[in-house]
This record gives structure tokens, sequence and C-alpha cells, in this order.
């Protein structure tokens, strides 16, 4: 299996500096949590700009540092209209999911 944070995609950007990529890492993981916590928000107003907004930034930001699963399912949950309640709770249920693996990588990569 997969980790959920590709490093030697990472590494391409940091040059493999263990403490930018630590630094790097810590900020995806403040700012992705807030924005998967936003689309729960998003999704009672069913504000459909705003969630692609969101999916969009966090599709871009996973794949930047190499948290390819995380981005696919940003991908995947991007053209969906939360309007459809139960295709973006869906949506929402898998980033979260996501971003649980990822952020359990991150911190055990930090605690190392």
């Amino acid at each position: 299996m997969a980790k959920p944070v590709d490093m030697d995609h990472l590494a391409r950007y940091t040059g493999g500096d263990v403490t930018l990529n630590a630094e790097i890492l810590r900020l995806f993981d403040v700012q992705v949590t807030g924005m998967v916590g936003e689309l729960n928000a998003v999704l009672s107003v069913r504000d459909a700009r705003r969630w692609r907004e969101i999916t969009h930034t966090i599709k871009g930001a996973a794949r930047g540092i190499g948290a390819f699963g995380m981005g696919e399912a940003a991908a995947a949950a991007e053209p969906i209209d939360p309007a459809n309640a139960e295709r973006a709770q869906a949506a929402i249920q898998a980033l979260e999911s996501e971003a649980q693996n990822v952020r359990c990588f991150i911190q055990d990569y930090l605690a190392a």
C-alpha cells in the first residue's frame, strides 16, 4: 500500500531538507484540516462556488506535497453540487478519511 504522502515527490521541491519538509507538512496539515472542516459549513448553505474553491485548493495542495490519495478525493469532490447533500456528505467523509491518513503520516514523520 502506498504511503499517504510521497516523500520522494515532496523532496523534488525541498531538496530533501528535513526541516523544510517538516514545515511544509505542518502547514499543510493545519490548513487542509481547516478547509475540510469548512466544507461542512459550505454544505449547510449549499454554496457551490465556495465548495469548488475549497476542493480545488485542497486538490492542488495535496498533489503539491505528494498526498495523491487526498488529491484524488478532492478531485472527485470538486464537481459535486453541495445541493446534493448525500453526495457532498460522502465526499466530505472521503476527504476526512484521507486527511486522517495524511495527518497520522505527518505526525509519525515529525516524531521521527
